[in-house]
């Protein structure tokens, strides 16, 4: 695989010849098999090379050592850097990157500083907690995510205050937490979700026995009316403007547009878009199929021809060949299937580049602009619930709260003709 991207055999030769030669060969083939661009890998096997050098001249003779030399070798190469270059940009990326991904390839159980850490709060002290979360209660991996971030949150703080045991948690101790992360400026309906976080967890380990009393009831949260806010929706004249941003002479383009036009016209989220999987797809009776909604069932809904063209063109011109059967993957090296997160940031990338103001723009924008158009057609909202798979019909209720584009109007033209 070397000889595939170096020409000179003589340099062939020197990679294979290190003490290391056959890490830095597996690394290229991983490379190779996840469809990194050829640039990619010649700027990063020299970087690996060079490690595994500093890393033999100062006592390494295994693999499983090389972790121990990472910091000194980029400490190393940046002090090299701005030595011959005189430049002060920071370096330490360019060469702590190639490094650790190379040992995160060949050393099993090594995570790069990088990545993101999984979080295990109170896991000592209350064991079983995200097991109930998901066996008992049935809540989504996304779900429990957020569960770990808020708890750590709190073992962080009672860390930094001095409380060494969950037994010595008091009212006290609860108000003064949420006091303060309400005043870290966190919106009300992240501080809430914190506090129901907080209040599922101390009612668990109560029922555990590892609380001698239920403290949930002492968990106060800010009080957020459900409908004091309006969705973040945009007009269908503005949609059309983001769809009409997307180069759909290229691969990346094609598959966002595809996207796009899943989000606004079925109302989809982004999880449930980069959870479809070709088999979702019925294009004998033109169907699509979007199983495990958040309301716990699927829907199936007729394939427009509009969408249904835009995931054909991607499938046909755009989609990396693979035996994943998910239908939407990264335009980047490793081509992997999109996250939801991925497909969040497609939509708020076309978003900002058509130039259209929208707070916290994003995949839900387009989800919220589908709904509203239903809204503003007169269906009802039982049967808009259903479309975008809404749990409740509370969800949906909060949609025909206001006639968008009649106040949209008022504010730009002549208010009386409108309301006349």
């Amino acid at each position: 695989m070397l000889e595939d991207y170096f020409a000179k055999p003589s340099t062939v030769d020197r990679l294979r010849s290190s003490w290391m030669g056959a890490e830095i060969e597996s690394y290229v083939d991983w490379l190779a098999a996840h469809q990194y661009k050829d640039r990619y890998i010649w700027s990063r096997v020299p970087v690996v090379f060079a490690f595994g050098e500093f890393a033999s001249a100062r006592g390494a003779t295994t693999i499983g050592e090389l972790p121990a030399h990472v910091d000194a070798f980029v400490e190393h190469r940046v002090a090299l850097h701005h030595e011959h270059t005189g430049s002060t940009r920071s370096m330490t990326n360019e060469v702590r990157g190639p490094v650790e991904h190379m040992l995160a390839v060949v050393l099993a159980g090594y995570a790069p500083t990088g990545r993101r850490r999984e979080l295990h709060p109170f896991a000592d002290t209350v064991p079983g907690f995200f097991d109930y979360l998901v066996q008992e209660r049935g809540l989504r991996p996304f779900t429990v995510r957020g569960y770990r971030i808020h708890l750590d949150h709190f073992e962080t703080y009672l860390r930094q205050i001095g409380v060494e045991s969950i037994r010595e948690i008091s009212p006290t101790i609860l108000s003064a937490f949420l006091v303060e992360r309400a005043g870290a400026g966190l919106a009300k309906t992240t501080v809430r979700d914190e506090a129901g976080s907080l209040k599922v967890f101390l009612r668990y380990a109560h029922r555990q026995g590892i609380l001698s009393r239920d403290l949930s009831s002492a968990v106060g949260w800010p009080q957020v009316y459900r409908l004091s806010d309006i969705p973040r929706s945009i007009s269908w004249a503005d949609v059309n403007q983001v769809l009409a941003s997307v180069d759909r002479r290229t691969e990346t383009g094609r598959r966002d547009f595809a996207i796009l036009l899943l989000l606004v016209t079925y109302g989809l989220r982004g999880r449930e878009v980069a959870a479809l999987t070709l088999d979702d797809i019925d294009w004998k009776h033109e169907r699509l199929a979007v199983p495990e909604r958040k309301a716990g069932h699927s829907t199936a809904f007729p394939l427009s021809v509009v969408v249904g063209e835009a995931v054909l063109d991607y499938l046909q011109h755009g989609r990396p060949t693979s035996s994943d059967r998910h239908v939407f993957f990264r335009a980047v090296a490793p081509r992997q299937p999109i996250s939801a997160a991925g497909v969040s940031s497609c939509a708020r990338f076309y978003l900002l580049k058509a130039g259209i103001d929208v707070p916290r723009p994003g995949s839900h924008t387009l989800r919220h602009s589908a709904v509203q158009r239903l809204v503003d057609a007169n269906f009802t909202l039982k049967t808009i619930g259903d479309f975008v798979g809404h749990r409740s019909s509370r969800s949906t209720e909060i949609y025909a709260k206001v006639a968008v584009e009649a106040l949209r109007e008022v504010a730009l033209g002549d208010g009386e003709a409108v309301l006349g």
